[in-house]
């Protein structure tokens, strides 16, 4: 019973996720696609897509983007293409982020 309880027990974490050196986290949470752990921070929350968290207990600082831009990149879903489309598509991951959103998101 208790394995069976931890193997439940279960934590996710999103694509293009960064978790800096030393970052906890607890089971059952959630990291959201894009989101940002700092170093030491301990995440005890969910964290949303995108966000940046730090602290003991983890707090959200800031977004990296606008709300839309998130909507747009969440829906765009880039780390679910091919590793050929991305390949091809590379260059254009250095363009600016609004510009990348008005290349690939479909309103």
């Amino acid at each position: 019973e208790f394995f069976n309880h931890r193997q439940a027990r279960v934590t996710s974490i999103g694509h293009d996720t960064w978790i800096g050196h030393g970052a906890i986290i607890s089971p059952e949470i959630t990291v959201g696609h894009g989101a940002v752990i700092g170093a030491g921070a301990v995440v005890t929350k969910d964290v949303a897509p995108y966000a940046i968290v730090v602290g003991v207990p983890a707090k959200e600082i800031k977004k990296r983007f606008s709300d839309e831009v998130i909507t747009a990149l969440l829906e765009i879903k880039w780390w679910d293409w091919s590793h050929d489309l991305i390949k091809n598509r590379i260059q254009d991951f250095y363009l600016p982020i609004e510009e990348f959103v008005s290349v690939y998101h479909q309103n």
